[in-house]
């Protein structure tokens, strides 16, 4: 479906209106996450400590890098500052549905329905990312962009794409360290064009507080936040919005050091079940997008702390799944009408506080969303893509 350029800027105005509301509104009041960060970037700035155990819940939790990103927001008022980042998010969303649908239909000529559906199914995790002012949005797109960089990469090699894909990847994991998921990856892909680059450029950002800490204090923040990681990953094992596959496991056995084990178990099956994905990938004259879509999806699900909200990750493959819904048969296509809309409609508004603590302590999403993994082997295994 091709929209006229009219069409598409009122709709761009109609929607800028709508966002600009719901922050006046409703959203500005909030933003727990962001206000950590600004917090910490405010700390960075004074070399003062940024892991403290009197946050409590409230601790920053990432690399010292990421408070860094925080820092030009920490001179503005914290309104102001809120603004600024509710912007960012934003566009990091709209971002990541124009390269999901470009991606999933280069041909462009569905690429209003790749944008919209996909859009609507994840809206509730979209819109708990903007609700918190959390990152994962700006990351998952910075992730998106470097697949589009690498598919494009794949019509003829170049060393610049692939280097500019690298830089992409290390700065993704600098600032959230999920990212690595993809080193395994492109060791099989031998993408080594990509992979010194990002590790560079994550090297480089380990450093980066040495311009106000020194490099022993330096030393010193980087054991405090890998102290603070350790000290806060068990207790938030069973949390009801941790939709990880180890949260899974704590939730349904109620046995921590079992559901280790059986994650280990899990883990090792997984890796696996990607390695055979990748290798069948080879009969395809483009795998690396589905490729890319696959190892999206696991972020949240092989995540320690895989928040509900993180499976905003899983977009390209939404997208995919949308555009090669017909070569899905009956049942399948029945089963998966059914799991999206138990993504999109699974809210606390509509459930109620009874039935969706009920949803969330059984770890539904967490089905749901193997599901949807298991659609992407469909279509891999079927020769799609």
């Amino acid at each position: 479906m091709r929209l006229s350029r009219r069409t598409i800027g009122l709709l761009i105005l109609a929607s800028g209106i709508l966002f600009a509301a719901l922050f006046i509104f409703r959203i500005q009041n909030g933003m727990a996450d962001f206000e950590v960060n600004y917090k910490a970037g405010r700390r960075l700035w004074l070399n003062e400590t940024l892991y403290r155990t009197v946050d409590e819940h409230y601790q920053f939790k990432y690399s010292p890098f990421s408070a860094a990103l925080y820092l030009p927001l920490a001179f503005l008022p914290l309104p102001a500052a809120k603004g600024v980042w509710y912007a960012i998010v934003l566009f990091s969303i709209a971002w990541l549905l124009y390269l999901s649908s470009t991606l999933a239909d280069r041909s462009g000529h569905q690429g209003f329905v790749l944008a919209l559906l996909p859009g609507a199914i994840l809206a509730k995790f979209f819109l708990r990312e903007l609700q918190l002012g959390q990152i994962n949005a700006l990351v998952t797109a910075i992730l998106v962009f470097m697949t589009y960089v690498l598919v494009k990469e794949e019509t003829g090699f170049s060393a610049k794409q692939e280097i500019s894909a690298g830089l992409l990847w290390g700065l993704a994991m600098a600032l959230k360290p999920y990212a690595l998921i993809f080193f395994p990856y492109f060791i099989l892909k031998k993408k080594w064009q990509s992979l010194w680059p990002g590790f560079l450029f994550l090297a480089l950002s380990l450093f980066v507080p040495t311009i106000f800490y020194g490099w022993s204090g330096n030393t010193v923040v980087l054991k405090e936040w890998s102290r603070s990681l350790s000290r806060s990953t068990p207790g938030l094992l069973n949390s009801q919005d941790n939709v990880s596959l180890l949260a899974f496991l704590v939730k349904w056995t109620g046995k921590q050091n079992l559901s280790v084990l059986l994650f280990a178990v899990a883990l090792g099956c997984l890796a696996l079940l990607v390695f055979v994905f990748i290798q069948k990938g080879k009969e395809s004259s483009s795998p690396l997008l589905l490729d890319s879509a696959l190892l999206l999806v696991l972020i949240p699900l092989i995540s320690p702390l895989g928040w509900d909200y993180t499976f905003l990750s899983s977009i390209l493959a939404v997208a995919l799944v949308v555009k090669d819904f017909d070569f899905f048969p009956r049942p399948a296509k029945i089963l998966l009408v059914c799991n999206f809309l138990v993504m999109a409609l699974s809210i606390y508004d509509i459930l109620g506080r009874r039935l969706y603590a009920a949803f969330m302590s059984r770890s539904v999403l967490t089905i749901d969303f193997l599901i949807l993994v298991a659609a992407l082997y469909y279509l891999r295994f079927q020769g799609r893509r």
